[in-house]
C-alpha cells in the first residue's frame, strides 16, 4: 500500500474552484441573461372549438416592452426586462436588479387566423384569443375500426 501525502490546503482549493464554478454558471453573461437561468415567461394554453387561448405572465414589464409576433403555427414572444427594488429600513438601503432580455416561441396545436388575433395585458399576464382557421373547424377526419 503506498503512502500519499495528505495536503488540506489542496482540498479547500478544489473546493474553492468547485464554488467558483458553481457561481460563474449563476453570473449575468455579457447578453444580460444568466446562463442557465434566463427568464422564461410561464405560459397556460386552452383550446375549444373555435379558438385557441394563450396565457403568458411577464410580471414587471409594460405593454411597451413587449414584442408579440404570430404566425400561423406558432406565437414568439420577446421583451426586455428592466426591474429595480428598493427598499429603505432604519438607514439600511436594500436595492436589487433584474435586468435581461428573453424571447420564447410557443407552437400551436393548430393553424390560426394570425391576422385576427386578439390581445389583452393586464396586471402583468398577456391573454391572445387565437381564432383557428376556417378549414380547421370544419376539418374532419374519418377514422377506420379494424
Amino acid at each position: 500500500m503506498a503512502l500519499i501525502r495528505w495536503e488540506p490546503f489542496r482540498e479547500v482549493e478544489s473546493l474553492q474552484r468547485e464554488m467558483n464554478r458553481l457561481f460563474d454558471s449563476l453570473t449575468p453573461s455579457p447578453e444580460g441573461a444568466a446562463a442557465g437561468s434566463a427568464f422564461t415567461p410561464a405560459a397556460e394554453m386552452h383550446e375549444t372549438p373555435e379558438a385557441v387561448h394563450l396565457r403568458i405572465e411577464v410580471p414587471g414589464l409594460e405593454a411597451k416592452d413587449l414584442n408579440v409576433q404570430v404566425s400561423a403555427e406558432a406565437v414568439a414572444i420577446s421583451g426586455e426586462r428592466k426591474s429595480e427594488t428598493r427598499t429603505e429600513d432604519k438607514g439600511v438601503v436594500r436595492s436589487e436588479f433584474r435586468y435581461g432580455k428573453f424571447q420564447r416561441v410557443i407552437p400551436l396545436p393548430t393553424r390560426i387566423q394570425n391576422n385576427s388575433v386578439v390581445a389583452d395585458y393586464k396586471n402583468g399576464v398577456l391573454n391572445l384569443t387565437l381564432p383557428k382557421a376556417e378549414e380547421e373547424k370544419n376539418k374532419v377526419v374519418k377514422v377506420n375500426i379494424s
